[in-house]
């Protein structure tokens, strides 16, 4: 009983996080700008969000519900490290309840969300996110890695969702706080990537990792290289991708390569002071938040919005 009434608790706190700001006042949305947003196909991109709902966690997902009031989002994608700091251990892991559930709870993002593991993920049991699939119908991560296509009012988008971790020597030869990163046969996942790009035809192609492949950060730098040479060739290698999304550093970056926007997804609780620009930088921001993406037959547009919904930047895409 003591549990039950616990979890109630919480679940009323939350509710009255959302419908006011930190200081108990109604937060002004601006419902009117996102309203003009919305196109055929939208959806939500997050990342680093796990923080048991403190730091800019709770206000950022009762922003990303009172959105959905106004826009029709289909679903969530999320990027990696849903849980800090060291993973879940299993499914009934209390974490799932602290840093997700109660905390999305707004009945508009009672919607599939399809997740990564990041490198927190790592830390801990990486089946565990793969296997809760099966508890929450919300939840949907089949595998380490997978893809998934999206057709709305005949606008097509193809997601591949890859599994960044195993790709980085670092995290690999780390065998102690990542133990399971060297299990994974990340050479057989570049097989499968290619194959999946090979036929890759939606009208839009978004591949979605933890890490970044181009950024600005004081992290190890051959977190990056390790992609550059791995990853990145393949999805240069068709022509067909437009974007490749991430999390990790805690700041939102646009970085334009080679005809590919490379997106880093802000934190969705707790962002970092530096950024800079790079080479091909063409935004970046301390900010923290989420995306909105939008797709029509002729545009798609990654909106990058701060915790009261406010864009601060979009990555636009036509054809």
């Amino acid at each position: 009983m003591r549990i039950h009434l616990t979890i109630m608790l919480a679940a009323v706190s939350l509710l009255a996080i959302s419908c006011c700001g930190g200081n108990g006042q109604k937060t002004a949305y601006p419902t009117a700008e996102w309203a003009a947003l919305e196109q055929p196909l939208n959806f939500y991109l997050v990342n680093d969000t796990g923080r048991n709902g403190y730091y800019d966690q709770k206000p950022i997902a009762a922003t990303m519900g009172q959105m959905a009031e106004t826009i029709d989002i289909e679903f969530v994608v999320g990027a990696g490290d849903i849980h800090h700091f060291e993973g879940v251990r299993s499914v009934s892991d209390p974490l799932w309840m602290t840093n997700y559930e109660l905390i999305y709870s707004h009945p508009d993002l009672m919607i599939p969300w399809y997740t990564v593991c990041g490198n927190h993920e790592y830390r801990g049991n990486t089946q565990a996110p793969v296997d809760y699939s099966k508890i929450s119908a919300r939840w949907n991560m089949p595998s380490k890695y997978y893809t998934f296509v999206k057709e709305e009012d005949g606008v097509t988008v193809r997601i591949v969702m890859v599994d960044t971790c195993p790709m980085i020597d670092k995290y690999r030869e780390d065998t102690e706080k990542y133990g399971d990163a060297s299990k994974e046969d990340y050479q057989a996942q570049l097989e499968w990537i290619d194959d999946v790009l090979s036929g890759a035809d939606e009208d839009w192609v978004l591949v979605v990792g933890h890490h970044p492949i181009y950024a600005y950060t004081d992290k190890s730098e051959s977190e990056r290289t390790d992609l550059q040479k791995r990853l990145d060739t393949i999805i240069r290698k068709y022509g067909n991708v437009d974007m490749y999304l991430c999390g990790h550093i805690h700041t939102f970056q646009h970085i334009s390569k080679g005809g590919i926007d490379y997106v880093v997804n802000s934190s969705g609780s707790l962002s970092r002071d530096d950024v800079q620009p790079i080479d091909g930088t063409v935004f970046c921001s301390n900010k923290s938040g989420y995306s909105l993406i939008t797709a029509s037959e002729n545009e798609l547009d990654l909106h990058m919005l701060d915790k009261d919904g406010n864009v601060l930047h979009t990555v636009t895409r036509t054809r």
